[in-house]
């Protein structure tokens, strides 16, 4: 008789997959540099500014595709909180404390440089983030000079970031509220709490009262994308410790199925069509203008000073645990890929600004930013000694 294969844990499809999109969404930006400044730069921004039904090429990336991708995020976010590495307040002190420290100190050193020109406040929280795909892709460049350890805080981290940008974008970036649209997408949600409740474990009536409060969000004037995040929160899970990717829960079920289509296409093409930035003209003067300097220093500078000083101060005062098998070094490596906050601070810079010449401010710091973050990251653990625990 066969023995049945052991199904792949949903963490370590998790970190394999984000690491493999991470490299394909590095290529996917680096590509779309060369196309906006090659001979094809017309036709890029032009397919681009397509009108597609009511919506612009761009705005069904950002607003429908990419609620997919938010749609994943909360997808992850629950299953860590309910059945994961985030199942318990001694578990989730090291992030989460980490992830505050890691945007609000961006948040002020932006606000330090850029703040002080007129509509630029604006874009505080455009360095708030950290894009999981990408430096998960850093880290596995690495092999094993990156221990699990590191890779597992980096996700945890990472997950909460995008926790505190979901609500940001709910509450900051949201200028106008429709009530019609947005009782209607409270109907949807609690047609979806019904089915949660009475034990509803088929996926496809989720999938479209999902799409429903797509549309109903999309209407309200709130951010799509949060559409899925709150869908992701109705989804039922079965906790299972030692199978958390049992197939009676749909929530895995989901996951699994949503996960390469996200971290193998969705983020690609979304790097693909916000990376792409024109540096004809562009000199020392624009680089070094308040928005994308804010942006860079807030990355590259704030996430590090952050998360590292955060970390190092809750583990000093015993509120949580030193990632096991790492070394101080290694731990502040990784706390400098936490500056790369590609994805999640491209869309919010799209969220926080109309004007196209900002918007491509803000993506030459964003690029510059978490490219130093990726370099300097990588350094660092390439040639940080490898940590030997200590003999007992």
């Amino acid at each position: 008789m066969m023995r049945a294969t052991k199904p792949m844990s949903v963490l370590r499809s998790f970190l394999r997959s984000e690491a493999s999109g991470g490299i394909l969404l590095m290529l996917a930006a680096a590509l779309a540099m060369m196309v906006a400044n090659g001979p094809w730069a017309a036709a890029y921004f032009h397919t681009l500014r397509m009108t597609i039904g009511p919506l612009s090429l761009l705005h069904w990336i950002n607003d429908g595709l990419m609620a997919l991708f938010f749609l994943l995020v909360g997808l992850e976010i629950k299953r860590e909180f309910v059945d994961g590495h985030l199942g318990s307040w001694t578990d989730r002190a090291l992030p989460m404390i980490a992830a505050a420290g890691g945007m609000i100190v961006p948040a002020i050193i932006y606000l330090a440089i850029a703040g002080t020109t007129p509509g630029l406040a604006r874009g505080w929280a455009i360095p708030a983030a950290t894009d999981i795909a990408f430096a998960i892709g850093v880290m596995a460049l690495l092999g094993k000079r990156a221990p699990t350890s590191l890779k597992l805080f980096l996700t945890t981290v990472a997950i909460v970031d995008d926790m505190g940008a979901v609500a940001i974008i709910a509450i900051a970036y949201t200028a106008q509220i429709k009530g019609v649209a947005l009782l209607a997408a409270g109907i949807v949600a609690s047609l979806m709490y019904l089915l949660n409740r009475v034990g509803v474990k088929v996926l496809w009536p989720y999938l479209l009262l999902t799409l429903l409060l797509w549309l109903a969000v999309l209407w309200s004037g709130v951010h799509a994308t949060i559409a899925g995040v709150l869908a992701a929160t109705l989804i039922p899970i079965r906790p299972s410790p030692g199978s958390p990717d049992h197939v009676s829960s749909p929530l895995h079920r989901l996951e699994h199925g949503l996960h390469p289509w996200v971290a193998y296409g969705i983020i690609p093409v979304f790097g693909f069509a916000n990376a792409g930035v024109a540096f004809a003209g562009i000199g020392a003067e624009q680089l070094l203008a308040p928005l994308p300097l804010g942006v860079a220093a807030g990355l590259f500078i704030g996430k590090q000073i952050g998360v590292y000083s955060s970390l190092w101060l809750s583990i000093r005062l015993g509120i949580a645990i030193k990632p096991r098998g790492a070394s101080w070094i290694q731990i502040y490596g990784a706390c400098i890929l936490c500056g790369i906050g590609f994805t999640m601070s491209l869309f919010i810079g799209g969220l926080a600004f109309s004007d196209a010449l900002l918007v491509d401010e803000v993506k030459i710091g964003v690029l510059g930013g978490s490219i130093l973050s990726a370099l300097a990251g990588f350094a660092v653990l390439r040639f940080a000694p490898h940590h030997r625990p200590a003999a007992a």
